[in-house]
Protein backbone atom coordinates (compact mmCIF):
# COMPACT_ATOMS: atom_id res chain seq x y z
CA UNK A 1 0.00 0.00 0.00
CA UNK A 2 1.28 3.28 -1.18
CA UNK A 3 1.49 6.44 1.69
CA UNK A 4 -1.42 8.58 1.47
CA UNK A 5 -1.47 11.30 -1.29
CA UNK A 6 -3.70 13.47 0.92
CA UNK A 7 -1.41 15.77 2.63
CA UNK A 8 -0.69 15.40 6.37
CA UNK A 9 -1.63 19.09 6.83
CA UNK A 10 -5.30 17.71 5.41
CA UNK A 11 -5.09 14.63 7.15
CA UNK A 12 -4.89 16.03 10.53
CA UNK A 13 -7.82 18.53 9.45
CA UNK A 14 -9.80 15.52 8.42
CA UNK A 15 -8.80 14.15 11.81
CA UNK A 16 -9.73 16.94 13.77
CA UNK A 17 -12.89 17.39 12.00
CA UNK A 18 -14.27 14.37 13.70
CA UNK A 19 -13.68 15.26 17.26
CA UNK A 20 -14.83 18.78 16.45
CA UNK A 21 -17.16 19.88 13.57
CA UNK A 22 -14.82 22.00 12.16
CA UNK A 23 -15.74 23.72 8.17
CA UNK A 24 -12.31 23.30 6.98
CA UNK A 25 -13.52 20.76 4.40
CA UNK A 26 -15.36 22.94 2.34
CA UNK A 27 -13.59 22.78 -1.71
CA UNK A 28 -13.23 25.10 -4.21
CA UNK A 29 -14.97 22.95 -6.58
CA UNK A 30 -14.51 24.49 -10.00
CA UNK A 31 -15.80 22.46 -12.47
CA UNK A 32 -16.78 19.76 -10.22
CA UNK A 33 -20.41 22.31 -9.47
CA UNK A 34 -22.14 23.02 -6.31
CA UNK A 35 -21.63 20.67 -3.04
CA UNK A 36 -24.71 19.04 -1.78
CA UNK A 37 -26.00 20.97 0.31
CA UNK A 38 -25.69 20.14 4.43
CA UNK A 39 -29.43 19.79 5.57
CA UNK A 40 -32.13 17.35 4.47
CA UNK A 41 -33.38 17.72 0.94
CA UNK A 42 -35.96 15.94 -1.63
CA UNK A 43 -33.92 14.16 -3.96
CA UNK A 44 -35.89 12.44 -6.83
CA UNK A 45 -37.08 8.44 -6.72
CA UNK A 46 -34.35 6.17 -6.71
CA UNK A 47 -33.27 4.68 -9.74
CA UNK A 48 -34.16 0.82 -9.56
CA UNK A 49 -36.31 0.89 -6.40
CA UNK A 50 -39.57 -0.56 -6.59
CA UNK A 51 -42.73 -0.44 -4.39
CA UNK A 52 -45.18 -2.73 -3.38
CA UNK A 53 -48.24 -3.54 -5.41
CA UNK A 54 -50.61 -3.70 -2.60
CA UNK A 55 -51.08 -1.57 0.74
CA UNK A 56 -49.97 -3.61 3.54
CA UNK A 57 -52.71 -5.05 5.78
CA UNK A 58 -53.28 -3.02 9.15
CA UNK A 59 -51.50 -3.28 12.10
CA UNK A 60 -52.95 -4.60 14.98
CA UNK A 61 -53.50 -2.14 18.39
CA UNK A 62 -49.72 -2.77 20.12
CA UNK A 63 -48.28 -2.19 16.89
CA UNK A 64 -45.51 0.66 16.77
CA UNK A 65 -45.49 3.50 14.38
CA UNK A 66 -42.43 4.55 12.64
CA UNK A 67 -42.47 7.06 10.34
CA UNK A 68 -39.34 6.84 7.74
CA UNK A 69 -37.36 9.92 7.48
CA UNK A 70 -35.39 9.96 4.07
CA UNK A 71 -36.92 8.03 1.14
CA UNK A 72 -33.35 7.02 -0.42
CA UNK A 73 -32.57 3.63 -2.29
CA UNK A 74 -31.46 1.70 1.69
CA UNK A 75 -35.16 3.20 3.04
CA UNK A 76 -37.30 1.75 -0.43
CA UNK A 77 -35.00 -1.06 -1.36
CA UNK A 78 -33.81 -2.84 1.94
CA UNK A 79 -35.93 -1.37 5.48
CA UNK A 80 -39.45 -0.57 4.40
CA UNK A 81 -39.94 -3.92 2.76
CA UNK A 82 -39.01 -5.31 5.77
CA UNK A 83 -41.88 -3.76 8.08
CA UNK A 84 -44.38 -6.50 5.98
CA UNK A 85 -42.96 -8.83 7.81
CA UNK A 86 -41.96 -7.79 11.08
CA UNK A 87 -44.33 -8.30 14.24
CA UNK A 88 -45.53 -5.45 15.89
CA UNK A 89 -44.31 -2.61 13.98
CA UNK A 90 -45.54 -0.73 11.15
CA UNK A 91 -44.82 2.30 8.42
CA UNK A 92 -47.08 4.96 10.05
CA UNK A 93 -45.35 8.11 8.54
CA UNK A 94 -42.89 9.45 5.48
CA UNK A 95 -40.63 12.70 6.29
CA UNK A 96 -39.54 13.85 2.56
CA UNK A 97 -38.34 17.25 1.14
CA UNK A 98 -39.93 15.46 -2.47
CA UNK A 99 -43.27 15.53 -1.50
CA UNK A 100 -44.62 14.06 -5.17
CA UNK A 101 -41.65 11.22 -4.42
CA UNK A 102 -43.43 10.72 -0.82
CA UNK A 103 -47.00 10.97 -1.91
CA UNK A 104 -46.28 7.69 -4.44
CA UNK A 105 -44.47 5.92 -1.53
CA UNK A 106 -47.23 6.95 0.77
CA UNK A 107 -50.01 5.18 -1.48
CA UNK A 108 -48.40 2.25 -1.90
CA UNK A 109 -47.44 1.43 1.83
CA UNK A 110 -51.32 2.46 2.72
CA UNK A 111 -49.82 5.87 4.42
CA UNK A 112 -52.27 8.55 5.03
CA UNK A 113 -51.78 11.99 3.20
CA UNK A 114 -51.39 13.53 6.45
CA UNK A 115 -49.23 11.32 7.73
CA UNK A 116 -46.54 13.02 5.74
CA UNK A 117 -44.47 15.64 6.41
CA UNK A 118 -41.74 17.65 4.80
CA UNK A 119 -38.54 18.73 6.18
CA UNK A 120 -39.34 22.00 6.51
CA UNK A 121 -42.95 21.02 9.18
CA UNK A 122 -41.42 18.13 10.83
CA UNK A 123 -42.63 19.92 14.12
CA UNK A 124 -45.81 19.28 13.81
CA UNK A 125 -44.97 15.23 13.95
CA UNK A 126 -44.62 15.89 17.90
CA UNK A 127 -48.90 15.76 17.50
CA UNK A 128 -49.37 13.15 15.59
CA UNK A 129 -50.10 10.28 17.79
CA UNK A 130 -49.99 7.76 15.27
CA UNK A 131 -46.23 8.29 14.80
CA UNK A 132 -44.76 6.80 18.40
CA UNK A 133 -40.92 6.54 16.42
CA UNK A 134 -38.99 7.54 13.33
CA UNK A 135 -36.22 5.75 11.50
CA UNK A 136 -33.77 8.13 10.43
CA UNK A 137 -31.88 6.82 7.17
CA UNK A 138 -30.64 10.52 5.85
CA UNK A 139 -26.86 10.87 4.82
CA UNK A 140 -24.79 10.35 8.19
CA UNK A 141 -23.85 13.62 8.22
CA UNK A 142 -27.44 14.59 9.16
CA UNK A 143 -28.00 11.80 11.74
CA UNK A 144 -27.31 14.12 14.82
CA UNK A 145 -29.54 17.03 14.01
CA UNK A 146 -32.45 14.96 13.04
CA UNK A 147 -32.31 12.70 15.89
CA UNK A 148 -32.47 15.63 17.86
CA UNK A 149 -35.50 17.58 16.47
CA UNK A 150 -37.07 13.72 16.81
CA UNK A 151 -37.04 13.51 20.30
CA UNK A 152 -38.24 17.35 20.75
CA UNK A 153 -40.84 15.98 19.13
CA UNK A 154 -41.26 13.13 21.90
CA UNK A 155 -40.48 10.39 19.12
CA UNK A 156 -37.99 7.29 19.91
CA UNK A 157 -35.27 7.04 17.35
CA UNK A 158 -33.72 4.41 15.11
CA UNK A 159 -31.10 5.76 13.40
CA UNK A 160 -29.02 4.14 10.37
CA UNK A 161 -24.94 3.77 11.00
CA UNK A 162 -22.50 5.41 11.68
CA UNK A 163 -24.36 7.11 14.42
CA UNK A 164 -22.88 10.32 13.83
CA UNK A 165 -19.46 11.54 12.19
CA UNK A 166 -17.90 12.32 15.32
CA UNK A 167 -18.31 11.61 19.28
CA UNK A 168 -19.63 15.12 20.05
CA UNK A 169 -22.23 14.42 17.92
CA UNK A 170 -22.80 11.02 19.29
CA UNK A 171 -22.79 12.36 23.00
CA UNK A 172 -25.41 14.96 21.76
CA UNK A 173 -27.90 12.41 20.44
CA UNK A 174 -27.60 10.47 23.48
CA UNK A 175 -28.13 13.51 26.08
CA UNK A 176 -31.05 14.27 23.81
CA UNK A 177 -32.51 10.97 24.09
CA UNK A 178 -31.92 10.99 27.67
CA UNK A 179 -34.15 14.31 27.95
CA UNK A 180 -36.96 12.85 26.39
CA UNK A 181 -36.78 9.91 27.77
CA UNK A 182 -37.01 7.90 24.51
CA UNK A 183 -35.28 5.24 23.23
CA UNK A 184 -32.15 5.71 20.73
CA UNK A 185 -31.07 2.15 18.92
CA UNK A 186 -28.25 1.90 15.93
CA UNK A 187 -29.06 0.19 12.95
CA UNK A 188 -26.60 -2.24 13.48
CA UNK A 189 -28.23 -5.25 11.21
CA UNK A 190 -25.75 -8.15 11.87
CA UNK A 191 -26.77 -8.18 15.25
CA UNK A 192 -29.79 -10.12 13.82
CA UNK A 193 -28.52 -11.53 11.19
CA UNK A 194 -28.02 -15.62 11.73
CA UNK A 195 -24.76 -15.90 10.27
CA UNK A 196 -22.94 -13.34 12.46
CA UNK A 197 -25.56 -14.13 15.40
CA UNK A 198 -23.63 -17.91 14.57
CA UNK A 199 -20.63 -16.55 15.01
CA UNK A 200 -20.91 -14.63 18.35
CA UNK A 201 -22.02 -17.89 19.94
CA UNK A 202 -19.35 -19.44 18.48
CA UNK A 203 -16.71 -17.45 20.03
CA UNK A 204 -18.00 -17.19 23.12
CA UNK A 205 -17.79 -21.19 23.17
CA UNK A 206 -14.80 -20.70 22.42
CA UNK A 207 -14.74 -23.08 19.68
CA UNK A 208 -11.37 -21.81 18.17
CA UNK A 209 -9.07 -21.87 21.33
CA UNK A 210 -7.64 -18.53 21.95
CA UNK A 211 -8.00 -16.32 18.96
CA UNK A 212 -4.76 -15.31 17.40
CA UNK A 213 -5.87 -13.18 14.61
CA UNK A 214 -9.33 -11.55 12.78
CA UNK A 215 -9.08 -10.22 9.49
CA UNK A 216 -11.70 -8.56 7.35
CA UNK A 217 -12.01 -6.91 4.24
CA UNK A 218 -14.88 -4.74 3.02
CA UNK A 219 -14.92 -2.99 -0.44
CA UNK A 220 -15.95 -2.48 -3.64
CA UNK A 221 -14.98 -0.15 -6.36
CA UNK A 222 -17.10 3.19 -7.01
CA UNK A 223 -17.88 4.30 -10.15
CA UNK A 224 -17.48 7.76 -11.76
CA UNK A 225 -18.81 10.56 -8.98
CA UNK A 226 -17.82 13.69 -7.40
CA UNK A 227 -18.83 15.16 -4.31
CA UNK A 228 -21.53 17.18 -6.01
CA UNK A 229 -23.56 13.91 -7.21
CA UNK A 230 -22.73 11.73 -4.54
CA UNK A 231 -23.20 12.25 -0.75
CA UNK A 232 -21.15 8.97 0.06
CA UNK A 233 -18.14 11.03 -1.32
CA UNK A 234 -18.70 14.35 0.44
CA UNK A 235 -17.00 14.87 3.44
CA UNK A 236 -19.95 16.90 5.23
CA UNK A 237 -22.45 14.56 4.66
CA UNK A 238 -20.11 11.05 4.25
CA UNK A 239 -17.33 11.65 7.18
CA UNK A 240 -13.98 10.48 5.89
CA UNK A 241 -14.44 7.99 3.36
CA UNK A 242 -15.63 4.32 3.29
CA UNK A 243 -14.30 3.79 7.05
CA UNK A 244 -17.58 5.18 8.53
CA UNK A 245 -19.92 3.73 5.31
CA UNK A 246 -18.67 0.03 4.53
CA UNK A 247 -15.46 -0.55 6.86
CA UNK A 248 -17.62 -0.09 9.99
CA UNK A 249 -18.85 -3.38 9.49
CA UNK A 250 -14.96 -4.85 9.62
CA UNK A 251 -14.49 -2.47 13.05
CA UNK A 252 -18.05 -4.24 14.41
CA UNK A 253 -17.21 -7.68 13.49
CA UNK A 254 -13.19 -7.67 15.21
CA UNK A 255 -15.30 -6.36 18.62
CA UNK A 256 -18.36 -8.81 18.63
CA UNK A 257 -15.78 -11.91 17.50
CA UNK A 258 -13.33 -10.59 19.85
CA UNK A 259 -15.38 -9.58 22.65
CA UNK A 260 -12.56 -7.05 23.36
CA UNK A 261 -12.11 -3.88 23.26
CA UNK A 262 -8.63 -2.99 21.54
CA UNK A 263 -5.91 -1.23 23.39
CA UNK A 264 -4.33 0.62 20.62
CA UNK A 265 -4.80 0.96 16.90
CA UNK A 266 -2.40 1.95 14.00
CA UNK A 267 -3.76 3.01 10.61
CA UNK A 268 -2.84 4.70 7.49
CA UNK A 269 -5.19 6.20 4.25
CA UNK A 270 -4.56 6.13 0.44
CA UNK A 271 -6.06 8.11 -2.10
CA UNK A 272 -4.94 8.17 -5.96
CA UNK A 273 -3.98 11.64 -7.01
CA UNK A 274 -6.31 13.67 -9.66
CA UNK A 275 -9.75 11.34 -8.76
CA UNK A 276 -12.79 13.40 -8.40
CA UNK A 277 -14.33 10.87 -6.40
CA UNK A 278 -11.93 10.99 -3.50
CA UNK A 279 -11.70 15.06 -3.61
CA UNK A 280 -12.89 15.16 -0.31
CA UNK A 281 -12.66 11.70 1.12
CA UNK A 282 -10.01 9.00 1.19
CA UNK A 283 -10.40 5.94 -0.62
CA UNK A 284 -8.68 3.45 0.75
CA UNK A 285 -8.42 2.98 5.28
CA UNK A 286 -6.31 -0.05 6.38
CA UNK A 287 -6.14 -0.21 10.26
CA UNK A 288 -4.82 -2.62 12.51
CA UNK A 289 -5.89 -3.35 16.77
CA UNK A 290 -4.54 -4.80 19.10
CA UNK A 291 -6.45 -6.48 22.37
CA UNK A 292 -5.48 -6.61 26.03
CA UNK A 293 -5.80 -10.91 25.08
CA UNK A 294 -3.12 -10.19 22.40
CA UNK A 295 -5.46 -11.25 19.34
CA UNK A 296 -4.73 -8.89 16.52
CA UNK A 297 -7.34 -7.08 13.84
CA UNK A 298 -6.39 -6.29 10.63
CA UNK A 299 -9.22 -4.51 9.32
CA UNK A 300 -9.18 -3.44 5.40
CA UNK A 301 -11.96 -1.44 3.42
CA UNK A 302 -11.76 0.82 0.10
CA UNK A 303 -14.36 2.35 -2.31
CA UNK A 304 -11.59 1.67 -4.88
CA UNK A 305 -11.10 -2.00 -4.92
CA UNK A 306 -12.58 -4.93 -6.24
CA UNK A 307 -15.91 -6.07 -4.07
CA UNK A 308 -15.18 -8.06 -0.78
CA UNK A 309 -16.86 -8.94 1.87
CA UNK A 310 -14.84 -11.22 4.48
CA UNK A 311 -14.53 -11.99 7.57
CA UNK A 312 -11.63 -14.75 9.06
CA UNK A 313 -10.85 -15.57 12.68
CA UNK A 314 -8.01 -17.63 13.69
CA UNK A 315 -6.92 -19.32 16.74
CA UNK A 316 -5.20 -22.00 18.29
CA UNK A 317 -7.77 -24.60 17.68
CA UNK A 318 -8.84 -23.53 13.98
CA UNK A 319 -10.34 -21.45 11.28
CA UNK A 320 -13.96 -19.41 11.00
CA UNK A 321 -14.51 -17.94 7.83
CA UNK A 322 -17.71 -15.97 6.74
CA UNK A 323 -17.18 -14.85 3.02
CA UNK A 324 -19.67 -12.79 1.86
CA UNK A 325 -19.79 -12.27 5.81
CA UNK A 326 -22.02 -8.81 6.11
CA UNK A 327 -24.90 -9.03 3.11
CA UNK A 328 -28.37 -7.99 2.60
CA UNK A 329 -28.44 -11.79 1.90
CA UNK A 330 -26.55 -15.09 0.72
CA UNK A 331 -23.89 -14.85 3.52
CA UNK A 332 -21.10 -18.09 3.88
CA UNK A 333 -19.88 -19.41 6.95
CA UNK A 334 -17.08 -22.47 6.95
CA UNK A 335 -15.73 -23.60 10.40
CA UNK A 336 -12.44 -25.77 9.89
CA UNK A 337 -11.05 -27.01 13.57
CA UNK A 338 -9.33 -30.42 14.28
CA UNK A 339 -12.67 -32.37 13.67
CA UNK A 340 -12.98 -31.63 10.41
CA UNK A 341 -14.19 -29.01 7.45
CA UNK A 342 -17.70 -27.85 8.26
CA UNK A 343 -20.18 -25.70 6.08
CA UNK A 344 -22.95 -24.23 8.77
CA UNK A 345 -25.69 -22.75 7.87
CA UNK A 346 -27.56 -20.89 10.49
CA UNK A 347 -30.62 -19.47 8.64
CA UNK A 348 -31.86 -16.96 6.04
CA UNK A 349 -29.84 -13.96 6.52
CA UNK A 350 -32.60 -11.61 4.84
CA UNK A 351 -34.65 -11.87 8.48
CA UNK A 352 -32.14 -9.26 10.14
CA UNK A 353 -34.24 -6.44 8.69
CA UNK A 354 -37.59 -7.77 10.19
CA UNK A 355 -35.53 -8.96 13.18
CA UNK A 356 -34.16 -5.44 13.90
CA UNK A 357 -37.67 -3.90 13.65
CA UNK A 358 -39.08 -6.41 15.85
CA UNK A 359 -36.84 -5.86 18.50
CA UNK A 360 -36.84 -2.06 18.66
CA UNK A 361 -40.87 -2.30 19.04
CA UNK A 362 -39.99 -4.89 21.37
CA UNK A 363 -37.94 -2.53 23.67
CA UNK A 364 -40.48 0.20 22.91
CA UNK A 365 -43.33 -1.70 24.35
CA UNK A 366 -41.84 -3.64 27.00
CA UNK A 367 -39.83 -0.88 28.48
CA UNK A 368 -36.03 -3.20 28.14
CA UNK A 369 -32.90 -1.92 26.61
CA UNK A 370 -32.20 -2.01 23.06
CA UNK A 371 -29.13 -4.51 21.75
CA UNK A 372 -27.12 -1.53 19.65
CA UNK A 373 -28.03 1.64 21.44
CA UNK A 374 -26.30 5.07 20.98
CA UNK A 375 -23.55 3.88 23.42
CA UNK A 376 -22.37 1.13 21.02
CA UNK A 377 -22.25 3.69 18.31
CA UNK A 378 -20.58 6.34 20.66
CA UNK A 379 -17.83 3.64 20.99
CA UNK A 380 -17.46 2.61 16.91
CA UNK A 381 -17.72 6.51 16.46
CA UNK A 382 -14.79 6.86 18.69
CA UNK A 383 -12.52 4.14 17.44
CA UNK A 384 -12.97 5.65 14.05
CA UNK A 385 -11.35 8.88 15.41
CA UNK A 386 -8.71 6.95 16.87
CA UNK A 387 -7.86 5.32 13.15
CA UNK A 388 -7.88 8.37 11.22
CA UNK A 389 -5.58 10.10 13.98
CA UNK A 390 -3.11 7.33 13.46
CA UNK A 391 -3.08 7.23 10.33
CA UNK A 392 -2.51 11.52 9.92
CA UNK A 393 0.53 11.35 13.07
CA UNK A 394 1.71 7.99 11.49
CA UNK A 395 1.78 6.92 14.87
CA UNK A 396 0.01 4.05 16.99
CA UNK A 397 -2.59 5.50 19.47
CA UNK A 398 -3.65 4.04 22.47
CA UNK A 399 -6.70 3.97 23.97
CA UNK A 400 -9.09 3.46 27.24
CA UNK A 401 -11.25 1.10 27.74
CA UNK A 402 -14.23 3.22 26.58
CA UNK A 403 -12.42 3.83 23.49
CA UNK A 404 -11.07 7.27 23.86
CA UNK A 405 -7.84 8.17 23.11
CA UNK A 406 -4.99 8.72 25.88
CA UNK A 407 -2.74 11.39 25.86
Amino acid sequence: MTASRISRRTALQITASGLAAAPWWRPALGAQGEPLPERAIGRPFPQGASLPEEPPAKPGGESVGVAIIGLGGYALGQMMPAFSTAKNIHIAGLVSGNQEKAQRVARAYGVPEDAIYGYDNFADIASDDRIEAVYIILPSGLHADWAEKAFAAGKHVLCEKPMALNSAECERMIAAGRRADRKLMIGYRCHFEPYNLRAMGLMREDVLGRLRTIRTAHTYRLGPTTPAENWRVNRALAGGGPLEDYGIYGLQAALYLSGEMPEAISAINDTPPNDPRFSQIFAHTASQLRFPSGAVAQLSTSYDAASENRVSVRGELGTLVMDPATSYRGNVMTLDTEEGSETLEPGDSTVQFSRQLEHFAQAIRQGTDVKTPGEMGLRDVRLMEAIYRSAAEGRTVRLAPDGTMRG
